[in-house]
Parts: C-alpha cells; structure tokens; sequence
C-alpha cells in the first residue's frame, strides 16, 4: 500500500506561534516523513490577521499552503497578496469578487511519484457572518473539478512537475473555519468519501474526537492552535476575564509565554491510501 502523510496545523497565534511553528513543524516534518503540509495563518499578526513577511516565515517553517479565516481581511495591506501566485487561501465561500482564491491544487513529488493535492479553505455560518453555503460551495467546486482546471491562481507546481500530473485523482482537504461543532460535523458527513480529511479551525480548543468516518474521511472538530497554552486561546488571560466580567471589549493581545514548555504546536497528522484517497488513520499533534 501506498501511504501517504498530511500535516494540518492549528491557527498560528502572534510571535509565540509563529517561534514554536519555525523550530517544531520542520521537525515534525522530518519525523512523521510528512509529504503535504497545511498551517492555518489567519491569527499570525500579533493574532488578528496576517502580513506577508509572516506568510514567508510560515512557508519557511515548512508550509506546503496556509490556509485563513474570518480574520484573514484584518490588514488590507495583505489583500494584494491573496491575488498573488502565493500558496495561501482564504474561505471560498465569500462572496464573488473578494481578492484571492479558497482552494488550490498542488502538485507534490512522493516515493510512488507525484501526487495532485487539492487544498480547500471553507467558514461556518452558525454563529459567525452570514456567507454563502459552504455545502453548496464545495458542491459548486467539485463539479467544476470535472472538467480540465487551468486558472493559473488555482494551479500550483511545487517541484516542477507539470504537465504530466494533471489528470491525476486529488487528494482533498479541507479547513473548515468554523464556530459551532454541530456545523463542522454535519459538513464531514456531508463531505465523507468525497474528501480525504474535514479538520475544523477557530475555536482553537483541539478536540479530542478525530476518527475516520464510514466512508474513509478523517475527521477533527478543531486542531487546536499553535500558541501561548497558558493563555485563553493563545490570548492574554488577564484581559479575556476582564471582557467577560465587564462585558466591555477590550482589545485582545498575545499571550506571553514564561517558558518554551508553554508553547505548543497543535493539529493532526494523517496517513492516506495514495490509490483510493482513503483516510487510514488520524492521530493528533500537540508538542
């Protein structure tokens, strides 16, 4: 059997996240002889938003595509950049004419040869803005994926392997940017079998219930985050109380870490039959 191995990474919170992701993920990388690797950047600048140096600190830890969220607009001086030849995605289901793209196609070499990998980057609805179907989205793409894709934006080669891998089956997944677990659980049923993984972002709480779903699509509700662990999802405790009891909002700011035990890199790893595009296993990463 052909295995192979994704790396997915919880959202990236600041200057703590981003000093663990770079001395971590590589290793990471090495360890699990990871062949494709997606980070979740949209908290990378000081945790709202994410500038363009911080995208290449990303790519530099060892980032195949980075994928965003609702904080992705955050700094409109990295709009630009989404319109760009960058691997970085932000939720495909903003509406039409919004910079940038939510899913590319990547190909990447392997033992067994090159593999087309197909990124996706979707946001909830439930308790977040009111943005167009992620289900109906993901359908609107799928049958667009029917036919010969050749947007140049869409279309990455990492090692220089096209044109030949074209035509080759992708291995799909997907970033689901979401606030409520009932959504991200109904979207990977929805998406079982079709898709070799549903891994939710946002809350940054990682959740203890990845499995593979009956019909092979791994499956987590949330990869956590990549941050500060003493904190409030990777913000400063103190000021997060103090919203709570005064329900007055104050701005957040990054948490501190005293030590580097505090920070962690958290998200998945999956091995994934290369012929079926099957999940086999999913295991989660929290160091």
């Amino acid at each position: 059997m052909q295995i192979l191995r994704a790396i997915l990474i919880g959202d990236v919170v600041g200057d703590p996240g981003l000093d663990v992701l770079s001395k971590r993920l590589p290793l990471l990388i090495k360890e699990h002889s990871a062949d494709f690797v997606m980070v979740n950047g949209e908290n990378a600048a000081a945790g709202f938003g994410l500038t363009e140096t911080l995208l290449e600190r990303i790519f530099a830890a060892g980032a195949d595509v980075v994928s965003g969220g609702n904080h992705t607009w955050e700094k409109r001086e990295f709009w630009s950049v989404l319109s760009s030849k960058k691997p970085v995605l932000r939720p495909m289901n903003y509406p039409a004419g919004n910079p940038g793209t939510g899913w590319l196609r990547l190909e990447k070499a392997s033992p067994w040869g090159p593999v087309s990998w197909l990124a996706i980057n979707l946001q909830g609805r439930e308790l977040m803005s009111p943005l167009e179907c992620p289900f109906k989205s993901f359908d609107t793409l799928e049958a667009k994926l029917g036919d010969p894709v050749t947007e140049t934006h869409s279309l990455f080669d990492l090692q220089g392997l096209l044109p030949e891998v074209v035509q080759q089956k992708f291995i799909i997944l997907v970033d689901f940017h979401a606030e409520s677990s009932r959504e991200k659980e109904a979207l990977a049923y929805y998406l079982d079998g079709r898709v070799s993984l549903v891994a939710g972002t946002h809350t940054h709480i990682q959740t203890a219930d990845e499995r593979i779903l009956p019909k092979g699509t791994a499956y987590i509700t949330d990869l956590g985050m990549t941050g500060v662990s003493s904190g409030v999802i990777g913000m400063d405790a103190a000021i997060c109380i103090n919203r709570a009891r005064n329900q007055v909002l104050y701005r957040m700011e990054v948490a501190t870490a005293a030590d580097e035990i505090e920070a962690l890199v958290q998200g998945v790893l999956v091995e994934i039959d290369r012929e079926s595009r099957k999940a086999l296993s999913i295991k989660r990463i929290c160091s």
